[in-house]
């Protein structure tokens, strides 16, 4: 009968931890990012109207 081999289950679980954590600090450096994005796009809408205006005159 062969003998479970204990050293390649720890280091799949530990494989597993390392990618689980890394995803989730993916994750929240992601959620980081957008905030940002917004602000620009709501500083571009803004921009935008002062030179339709001046168009306009």
């Amino acid at each position: 009968m062969a003998q479970p081999n204990y050293q390649y289950e720890k280091r799949q679980k530990e494989l597993a931890k390392k990618k689980k954590k890394e995803e989730k600090l993916q994750r929240k450096t992601s959620g980081k990012d957008e905030k940002p994005d917004e602000d620009i796009t709501q500083s571009i809408g803004e921009s935008e109207e002062p030179s339709s205006e001046a168009d306009d005159q």
